[in-house]
């Protein structure tokens, strides 16, 4: 069985890409380089957040357009983020642990420190900037809707994240994290 693929690879839209990664509109209301379209009901992050944990299974990904780069990248940095919870962080905490790892340290896929760095195609100083830049836009807004999901338990909110969301925490996409 294939790994599952962003849906945004067969749409030909005019995006701007930097490192392979595309500059994809997104739905929020942060600041930063992200086109704003706030008309978006389903956004790569909402595809990130739906197919983190199917592709969590993979060892193996095929790259069939830029938005999978875009995919990998937030699939990392989910896996990072259960990393840093614990079942007796409440939400408040995991908000504000997340939300600073969010925005410390943003590694771009051209940082040799990125574990598929090889993957990637490089980049210059202005562009990597910018690409930082929106990645930890991207990041923000991913840790926004993140926290409300991991803290959900049969369709109510609660204070203890979900066990079926923290089992994710030992399994580690293409066998790689960020950390």
């Amino acid at each position: 069985m294939p790994a599952y693929h962003s849906t945004y690879n067969a749409q030909a839209a005019e995006v701007r890409v930097i490192n392979g990664i595309p500059l994809v509109p997104i739905a929020t209301k942060i600041r930063g380089p992200a086109p704003y379209n706030p008309s978006l009901t389903y956004d790569a992050i909402d595809e990130a957040l739906e197919l983190f944990r199917p592709n969590s299974f993979f060892k193996n990904f095929e790259i069939k357009g830029n938005d999978d780069r875009l995919l990998i990248y937030l699939i990392l940095f989910i896996s990072q983020c259960l990393n840093k919870l614990r079942t007796t962080t409440t939400q408040a905490e995991a908000t504000k642990q997340l939300y600073s790892l969010a925005v410390t340290n943003v590694v771009i896929p051209a940082d040799p420190q990125f574990p598929l760095h090889s993957m990637y195609p490089q980049v210059d100083r202005m562009e990597g900037e910018q690409l930082r830049q929106y990645l930890q836009q991207v990041r923000q807004e991913l840790v926004q809707r993140l926290v409300p999901i991991v803290y959900t338990a049969d369709g109510q909110s609660s204070q203890a994240p979900s066990k079926w969301w923290l089992s994710f925490q030992k399994r580690h996409f293409m066998g790689k994290s960020m950390h």
